[in-house]
């Protein structure tokens, strides 16, 4: 699916607060995509899609609002926008968030219940290969971060992988996904290849 995008395409934002975005660039545009690093309100009005990175959801959420981006994006999630969540990205696409910091807030879109840090600490990561007949018969190979996990999940959402325990690891809905892991950082670029195909399909 990679190629170079048309040049009336519009790119494909990366949220750029904090976190590995860096990574996401990277991908998007090793398959051919023109991405851009994504930190004010007027940036988000020129994507055609939106990769929310991995990192510490409380301050993307803190540096989201300090900046006037959280109430855009949130608008730009219910009018249609695709956005891709990894890891905090997931959280911050939830509409409930369990084991919340105090105060913390999340952009919603995604009709879940996420556990933060439901693997426990960063010395606790780890990796797994995941089944995910929507990218084909090869495994994932999915690496796991003080990851979160879908406890729970609204009629409209689909589960995309499981671990073997049956967590959920993850979701797409409508325009939107998000998974507990970083495929970013793997070489394996099916997961942004299938994002890639929802957004220029939907635009």
């Amino acid at each position: 699916m990679a190629g170079s995008s048309p040049v009336d395409q519009l790119p494909i934002g990366v949220l750029a607060l904090q976190g590995d975005f860096r990574e996401h660039l990277n991908v998007l545009q090793q398959l051919g995509e023109t991405a851009v690093a994504v930190k004010t309100p007027q940036q988000l009005e020129h994507i055609a899609g939106l990769i929310i990175p991995g990192g510490e959801s409380s301050v993307i959420d803190k540096l989201s609002r300090l900046y006037g981006l959280a109430e855009p994006i949130r608008s730009a999630i219910a009018a249609g926008l695709p956005v891709y969540g990894t890891c905090a990205g997931l959280i911050m696409l939830a509409d409930t968030i369990l084991d919340a910091i105090e105060g913390q807030q999340s952009f919603g879109g995604l009709d879940v219940v996420v556990r933060r840090n439901a693997f426990g600490s960063q010395t606790e990561s780890f990796e797994t290969s995941l089944s995910v007949p929507e990218l084909g018969d090869e495994p994932v190979n999915a690496v796991f971060i003080r990851a979160p996990v879908v406890e729970s999940m609204g009629p409209q959402v689909r589960a995309l992988a499981t671990l073997d325990d049956g967590r959920v690891v993850a979701v797409e809905q409508g325009r939107l996904m998000g998974t507990s892991f970083h495929p970013e950082i793997t070489g394996d670029t099916r997961f942004h290849e299938y994002f890639v195909a929802r957004v220029r399909s939907s635009n």
